[in-house]
C-alpha cells in the first residue's frame, strides 16, 4: 500500500508542497505538480523531511515500503559506496517517501533531500533528477558513515541536523526532529532488510 502522507498543522509562513502521484497504463509512475486530468492518483504533500515531523501520524511498523523503486540505481550506489541497500531505502523512505520531486522548506530537494551547496559539493548538477540525486545523497551518507565508525544512528543524526550539531552534543543532538528521524530510520532500516530478504532482492 501506499504510505500515508505526512499532514501535520503547519506553523505560519510554512509553504506546503503538493505532489500528485499517477501510475500509468503501461506502469510507469509519473509525478507532477498538476493534478491528473484522468485515472486515479495520489496526493502527496511535503512541509520538510517526510519522518522528520516528531508528532506524524504515520505508523512507521505498518505504512508500505518502496522494495522496487529504482532498484538498479539503489543497487548500484550501494556497490560504489559500500552502503547497506536497506539503509539507503529507509533513508531515501524518510526523506522523501520516495518522491523525486520532494522539495522542502528550507530547499532540501529531491529523493535524499539535498541542500543545494551540498548538491553542488557531491557534484549532483541537478538534485531532481533521481540518479544523480541517489548517488550524491548516498555519497554523502557514504562520508558520514565512514567519519562515525560505522554507526549508523550518529550518521544518520548528522545527515538530519548536521555533523557540527553532533559534535556539538557529543552524540544524537536532543531535537525532537532529529531523535525522531533516527529513530524512523533505524525502524524504516530493520523493516527493509527484512522484507528484501524475504523476497530475495
Amino acid at each position: 500500500p501506499p504510505p500515508e502522507p505526512a499532514s501535520p498543522p503547519l506553523p505560519p509562513g510554512t509553504r506546503q508542497i503538493q505532489v500528485y502521484k499517477s501510475v500509468q497504463k503501461n506502469g510507469v509512475v509519473r509525478y507532477s505538480d498538476m493534478m491528473p486530468e484522468q485515472g486515479h492518483y495520489e496526493l502527496l504533500l511535503f512541509n520538510d523531511c517526510y519522518a522528520c515531523d516528531p508528532d506524524s501520524k504515520v505508523n512507521w511498523h505498518t505504512t508500505g515500503l518502496f522494495l522496487y523503486d529504482y532498484a538498479s540505481t539503489i543497487q548500484a550506489a550501494a556497490k560504489a559506496y559500500q552502503v547497506e541497500p536497506a539503509l539507503i531505502r529507509a533513508l531515501i523512505h524518510a526523506e522523501s517517501a520516495f518522491n523525486p520531486l520532494a522539495v522542502s522548506r528550507k530547499g532540501a530537494m529531491g529523493l535524499t533531500q539535498l541542500m543545494p551547496a551540498t548538491a553542488r559539493e557531491l557534484g549532483v548538477g541537478n538534485a531532481l533528477l533521481a540518479e544523480q540525486n541517489i548517488f550524491g545523497g548516498v555519497k554523502y551518507l557514504a562520508g558520514l558513515l565512514k567519519q562515525y565508525g560505522g554507526n549508523v544512528a550518529l550518521a544518520t543524526a548528522a545527515y538530519n541536523a548536521g555533523a557540527g550539531a553532533v559534535q556539538k552534543h557529543g552524540g544524537i543532538p536532543p531535537y525532537a526532529e532529529t531523535r525522531a528521524y533516527v529513530e524512523r530510520v533505524q525502524l524504516l532500516r530493520q523493516r527493509y532488510k527484512d522484507m528484501l530478504s524475504v523476497k530475495g532482492l
